[in-house]
């Protein structure tokens, strides 16, 4: 079959490879949607995670399709039928899996290989994380389950209510899922951020969108908008800068959510001044549980999330290395369906 290959830093090759054999408990999905995500684009420009992908191996992990093979002692399950599957499963026997924390699972088990003709999926994420489709729901809409799911978590986790004043920091896929997630829970929704990527915000979900452009001030930018600050902040980019603008744009009382993941070895500078005597409560939210990865396929079959509101271009399988070489040189799309097959 033909699969992408990281070998390293920047380094996907797209090639014929032999099909794994199946094990016992495991599954064989023929998939008919991979979509491009920024956590494959940050691997690709480091060549590794240490977490979830060491080179050589396959890439990508938002897919959907439908099962062509069944392992042994597989039950309930059958070719052809439609699948979502997570990135990951967490063991169900940890102390954090005991306690409900499965997105801080000590070993948690991941899946990549999206971007290819076939993936099979562990026996751990069958038994956990494999969900079958509506009848009605297309695979590319089911391919957001993931990131979907990382958003439900962050979301649920930082207890927003309706008719809040909520602000999202970031135009990417997560922030426009946020908007929509926010939209509704009936907050009132402001997005930040730059580049045409803006476009989206409303139909995602906001209410006001401001452009911060290239270098922006996003405290001057936002904090007009917001008044007295914002009920709930999220931050939804992934630099120290919007860590510390956060803070600054939540109201006295007001909750933040560091969504966005900054690069290893990062230190940020708080004012605790402004943290103590405001009266702020800060999150950090992380991953997905089975729980959420549930909810967001809910969402999705709902109506809530949809690809048209997200997938802005399409590329073959073939296309992928020069598609990341693009998205590294600062390509502003949202998110690409990657074609798996000829057309």
């Amino acid at each position: 079959m033909k699969a992408a290959i990281l070998h390293g830093r920047e380094d996907v090759r797209v090639t014929q490879i032999e099909p794994p054999p199946l094990r016992a408990g495991e599954v064989r999905v023929s998939i008919e949607a991979a979509l491009t995500c920024g956590t494959d684009l940050k691997i690709f420009k480091r060549g590794y995670h240490a977490r979830m992908i060491v080179p050589p191996s396959v890439f990508g992990h938002e897919f959907a399709g439908s099962i062509s093979e069944i392992g042994q002692g597989v039950a309930g399950w059958k070719p052809g039928e439609r699948v979502v599957a997570a990135n990951s499963a967490p063991c169900g026997s940890c102390a954090y899996c005991r306690r409900g924390r499965e997105n801080l699972c000590d070993d948690l088990l991941f899946l990549n290989g999206a971007y290819a003709e076939s993936i099979v999926v562990p026996a751990r994420l069958v038994q956990k994380n494999m969900l079958r489709l509506a009848p009605g729901t297309r695979c590319a809409d089911a391919a957001l389950t993931e990131p979907l799911a990382c958003v439900a978590q962050g979301w649920e986790e930082t207890g927003a209510c309706a008719g809040e004043n909520v602000l999202i920091i970031g135009s990417g896929p997560i922030g426009l899922m946020f908007a929509a997630l926010a939209r509704r829970q009936g907050c009132r929704v402001t997005l930040a951020g730059r580049g045409p990527r803006l476009q989206t915000a409303r139909k995602a979900g906001a209410d006001h969108v401001i452009d911060v452009g290239a270098g922006g001030d996003i405290v001057a930018a936002a904090g007009k908008e917001g008044g007295g600050g914002y009920d709930v902040v999220i931050e939804a980019v992934g630099k120290p800068e919007a860590w510390q603008a956060a803070t600054r744009l939540a109201r006295k009382g007001g909750k933040v959510n560091f969504f966005g993941g900054c690069p290893a070895g990062t230190v940020v500078s708080l004012d605790t001044n402004l943290l103590h005597y405001s009266n702020l409560t800060l999150y950090s939210s992380f991953h997905h549980t089975p729980r959420t990865i549930r909810r967001a396929l809910e969402l999705i079959e709902a109506g809530v999330v949809r690809a048209s509101d997200f997938v802005d271009g399409e590329a073959s399988l073939d296309d992928l290395p020069r598609l990341f070489q693009s998205m590294a040189a600062g390509n502003r799309a949202v998110k690409t369906l990657i074609r798996v097959r000829p057309s």
